[in-house]
């Protein structure tokens, strides 16, 4: 048996944009996405005999057969390359909430791939395992490639941009999920009171603008909120009360994420929105 373990990191959109409803029923988006030190941890164990994948995580409550994306992940890696499953074993420890607009569930489907890939298949491109990624959910791709992006399309589409400059970003979830099926159900594209500025905040990554950046955050699904509207707020304003130069939504929510210059503000704020949501974590970009 070959085994390997890979931190899985969290992501939050520092721009969430949708274009158009398609045809086939998805949106196009065009974001700027970015992996943070919050991590899954996940193991990877291969060669178990057994020719099953099995999933065990942390969480009693996530699925472990093919409702986990961990599962699907596996299955579409041994599918897009033929090679035979003699039998895997895929462990989580959960760290990043979940339905929080973290893309927890994707970044562990992400492991999985690129744990199969070194374990397995190291020759298979880094394009090649976006692609099979893409298949598994539309935030795979992104968590696959890390770092700082745009991507667009249903998200799969990606280009990589300049880092993000060093900061420290608190992250915040209220006690309550947001269907993401729900809120794209809500949007109507037309009807959508404002578009992040995507172009500026290139601009601004490439410019090292840490304020800049802060300034033009912004996600359009905090428009089209309804009874989480209130809670998202009051959050947002506790970061910037607490000296965040922004705060913003991630995803499809409900975590809010804040964007600090000072790490003893970032740390005071994170200290006091925990004494009232238990899932407020201190992060930085990676």
């Amino acid at each position: 048996m070959r085994e390997l373990t890979l931190r899985a990191p969290a992501k939050i959109n520092l721009t969430l944009d949708i274009l158009r409803r398609r045809s086939d029923g998805y949106h196009d988006l065009r974001m700027v996405m970015q992996t943070v030190s919050l991590y899954d941890l996940v193991t990877v164990q291969t060669e178990t005999g057994t020719g099953d994948i099995y999933v065990r995580t942390s969480l009693a409550e996530l699925p472990n057969g093919p409702g986990n994306l961990a599962w699907k992940a596996a299955q579409a890696f041994f599918d897009a390359t033929g090679l035979e499953n003699n039998g895997l074993e895929i462990a989580i420890v959960k760290q990043i909430p979940v339905c929080a607009g973290l893309a927890g569930g994707s970044t562990d489907g992400a492991a999985v791939l690129k744990a199969l890939q070194q374990l397995l298949l190291p020759e298979l491109p880094e394009e090649k395992l976006e692609e099979i990624g893409a298949q598994v959910g539309s935030d795979v791709p992104f968590c696959i490639r890390g770092g700082t992006a745009l991507a667009e399309g249903r998200g799969e589409v990606l280009t990589t941009l300049p880092s993000m400059p060093e900061c420290w970003i608190v992250l915040c979830k209220p006690e309550f999920g947001i269907s993401t099926p729900e809120l794209f159900g809500r949007v109507r594209v037309e009807a959508l009171p404002f578009h992040p500025d995507t172009e500026g905040m290139r601009d601004a990554l490439a410019a090292g603008e840490l304020r800049t950046v802060a300034q033009l955050t912004g996600n359009v699904f905090e428009s089209v909120l309804m009874t989480e509207k209130r809670e998202i707020a009051a959050i947002v304003r506790a970061l910037r009360d607490a000296g965040a130069l922004a705060a913003a939504m991630t995803g499809s929510g409900p975590t809010v994420f804040g964007v600090f210059e000072e790490e003893e503000k970032a740390c005071s704020a994170a200290e006091q929105l925990r004494g009232r949501y238990t899932q407020t974590y201190l992060t930085e970009p990676v």
